[in-house]
């Protein structure tokens, strides 16, 4: 291949790089379009992507925002076949990509991931048998419903990119409890989990060897240093989580009748119902002796009942009565008959 050929396929190469990532809806800046690049490989000017954008704006019914600095996309009339080429099964694996696993990616993979996302969409408006498997699948929660926790947006998107790029991470944490200590990590991020309704960051400390995990809606504020991350050796994710140090279970559900649950506990083990609550009417009563009564409307599983076991002895009142004694055949052993 002569230099001619090779500047020439590199040009087509680096232009097919963006287009796939523009966007029909929001507006592409070209240093946004030059970081993207840059994570692929390609290392270009702002100015020559600049004229690529103009050279195939001549080609394809891309738009410019005529501002400065000045944004590219779609145009909203753009025909399906001037896109980029994406088959119907591509398309659903993307709109299930983005509708079960978006909250798992970072920012910067999500901005990349958008056009193609919104291709997708498109791509299937008239694949209305495929289209349909989206409408008909649907992940349900293995364990008790909860609502997730809120999580400080700045925060997750420095601990993702951290994470990302292998660097260590300057965090701001508040462990459980209103009356816990604020306190300044150094941490190095090794896997990102998600269990039930609560995402947590398994990391180590820049002071310490052993593996934890760190609630992600607990951090305030994120960092992320220019040092390299540290792993322990011969880690990994998947024998961490097999050994049992994140509590795992398998329940089944078999959903029956709606019941007003109530509980009776100590303030310290009601502390986790402020952060993941049951419904979006829970309410929690102070009682007397340092108790407090958390209330819901939930459905009566098995599930419901698995899950209230692993709360032991803690628990000292179950309303109503069918779910407590549901839950307390399961925890107190049954005495044989003569």
């Amino acid at each position: 291949m002569s230099s001619q050929e090779k500047e020439t396929s590199n040009s087509l190469f680096r232009q097919w790089q963006i287009l796939s990532r523009l966007s029909t809806g929001k507006w592409i800046g070209t240093r946004e379009l030059q970081e993207m690049l840059l994570r692929e490989g390609i290392d270009v000017s702002l100015r020559t992507i600049q004229r690529d954008l103009n050279q195939i704006s001549q080609r394809f019914p891309i738009e410019s925002s005529k501002t400065s600095p000045q944004g590219w996309r779609w145009q909203s009339d753009a025909p399906i076949q001037s896109l980029p080429h994406m088959t119907s099964s591509q398309a659903v694996t993307f709109m299930m990509v983005e509708d079960h696993l978006k909250h798992l990616l970072p920012p910067s993979l999500i901005e990349e991931m958008n056009p193609w996302f919104d291709l997708a969409k498109r791509s299937l408006s008239t694949e209305n048998n495929v289209r349909q498997w989206v409408n008909r699948v649907r992940m349900v929660p293995a364990t008790q419903p909860l609502i997730p926790p809120m999580v400080e947006r700045a925060a997750q998107q420095a601990i993702y990119e951290g994470l990302l790029q292998d660097k260590q991470l300057e965090c701001v944490y508040h462990a459980l409890g209103s009356h816990s200590e604020v306190k300044t990590y150094v941490l190095n991020p090794l896997a990102l989990v998600q269990k039930g309704a609560i995402i947590y960051l398994v990391c180590t400390r820049y002071d310490k060897n052993e593996v934890q995990t760190f609630a992600l809606h607990r951090f305030k504020s994120a960092t992320v240093l220019t040092s390299r991350a540290l792993h322990p050796v011969h880690f990994n994710i998947d024998d961490y989580i097999e050994s049992g140090a994140l509590g795992f279970r398998v329940n089944y559900q078999q959903p029956t009748e709606n019941v007003e649950l109530k509980l009776t506990m100590t303030e310290k083990d009601a502390l986790h119902f402020t952060e993941t609550q049951l419904s979006s009417k829970q309410k929690m009563k102070q009682l007397d002796d340092d108790l407090i009564e958390v209330s819901a409307v939930v459905p009566f599983t098995s599930q419901l009942v698995w899950w209230l076991r692993g709360f032991g002895q803690k628990l000292l009142s179950i309303q109503p009565e069918k779910v407590n004694i549901a839950v307390r055949e399961l925890i107190e052993p049954t005495s044989e008959k003569d």
